[in-house]
Formats: structure tokens, C-alpha cells, sequence
């Protein structure tokens, strides 16, 4: 697996955030038995970063604390029997399957871990979870696809023994 990743920002965390990302992916691809070799890209950004990205995007002109970039278009989330038909989907110099983009607003996970009360290790682990999720066709649009996909979060968190303080 190859994890990019670009800070925008110093990020100053008290724990290896990269380590700590490069689980994270790994665990989510093993849980859900990704069966391939992937690229992902994290970028760490302030809130004016990731607002510009919200707007561009998203054509909302508001900070978010994580924004979540798929390269592929899943007609069914987590079944990924169709991949190998799309040679686009691969880096050609790696072999990976190129999944896509996470975004996270460093200011707001801070935050967010001081208002859930619990560690900034957790929240930011949560985002990142939450991004992979995305990243592999799962999305919260309805209350029954939000209730699969939080469930999901929590066992890949369980798995990782990041629990909430």
C-alpha cells in the first residue's frame, strides 16, 4: 500500500500520524478484503484550505473536517469484482489500485476531539476511517446506509484497539 501524504500545514500531533494513518488504511482494506495492492493520498490542511476545496468542489463555502475524493464509481459499495476491467484504475507504475483522496482540516480535528471528549488520536483515526469508507463505495446518504457504514467504522476502530476516551 502506498499512502501519500501532503501537509499543508504543521500538523503537530503527539502520536506517529502517519503510522497511525497507514493502520487505519490497512485495517479498512483488510477488514472489507480489498483484494489489491492501493494508493492513497492524504493532504492536512487548515480550515481556509479545506473551505477553498469545499467550495470547488462541493459549491459549499464552509470549513468541513474531512472531504473524501473516490477514484471509482461503485454501482454497489464494498464489491469490487469489476475493477480489473478498468485499467485506468491502476497506477501503471505501481500496479496499485488508485482509491482516491482524504482531506483533513487539522484545526477541526482538534477541535472536534475536545467537543466529542475524547483523544485527538480518535477523531483523527475516525476521519480517516470514515474517508477509506468512502473511498470503497460506502456513503451515509440514507439512515440504513449511515447505520452499515458507522457500524463498519466502529469495528475497523475496535480492530485497532482506538476506542473512545
Amino acid at each position: 500500500m502506498t499512502l501519500i501524504i501532503e501537509e499543508e500545514v504543521l500538523a503537530q500531533f503527539d502520536f506517529d500520524y502517519k503510522e497511525i494513518a497507514d493502520k487505519v488504511i490497512n485495517a479498512t482494506l483488510d477488514f472489507l478484503e480489498f483484494p489489491y495492492e492501493a494508493e492513497v493520498s492524504l493532504t492536512i490542511t487548515d480550515e481556509n484550505g479545506i473551505q477553498s476545496i469545499n467550495k470547488e468542489f462541493r459549491e459549499i463555502d464552509a470549513p468541513t473536517d474531512v472531504l473524501s475524493f473516490p477514484m471509482i464509481s461503485y454501482e454497489y459499495p464494498g464489491v469490487f469484482d469489476f475493477i480489473d476491467e478498468f485499467d485506468e484504475l491502476f497506477n501503471p507504475e505501481t500496479g496499485e489500485v488508485m482509491l482516491g483522496d482524504i482531506v483533513l482540516c487539522y484545526p477541526k480535528i482538534l477541535a472536534q476531539a475536545k467537543d466529542f471528549g475524547h483523544s485527538v488520536l480518535r477523531e483523527y483515526a475516525f476521519l480517516i476511517a470514515h474517508s477509506m469508507l468512502h473511498l470503497l463505495g460506502f456513503d451515509h446518504m440514507t439512515e440504513e446506509e449511515a447505520q452499515v457504514m458507522f457500524e463498519k467504522q466502529d469495528i475497523i476502530l475496535n480492530i485497532l484497539d482506538i476506542k473512545r476516551d
